[in-house]
């Protein structure tokens, strides 16, 4: 009986699904909101805007978060930057 739950195993292993692990699904790519909207542009005067580039404690989200491309996540850490220094936007979150 053991032996046959071995063999089934083994058989499973070498089935196609090997590539299938449901942990390592694969995810869509996420497209730059500014690149994807054309009239959307940063300007550091409005923090509404800029919050949904950092979290709940004012870090500012790293790309992978925001699915922002290279050049836009530099304009986003820049307009934040200049946002945090004329007081529009806190350094920290209590």
């Amino acid at each position: 009986m053991a032996d046959k739950k071995q063999n089934n195993r083994r058989n499973n292993r070498n089935n196609n699904d090997d590539d299938f692990n449901p942990k390592f699904r694969k995810q869509r790519k996420k497209v730059c909101p500014l690149c994807a909207d054309k009239n959307l542009s940063l300007d550091y005067k409005n923090p509404d805007q800029l919050k949904k580039f950092i979290n709940d404690k004012g870090k500012i989200l790293p790309r992978r978060a925001t699915g922002a491309c290279a050049k836009h996540q530099r304009d986003i850490t820049l307009a934040v930057k200049r946002c945090r220094h004329i007081a529009m936007l806190p350094y920290t979150q209590n």
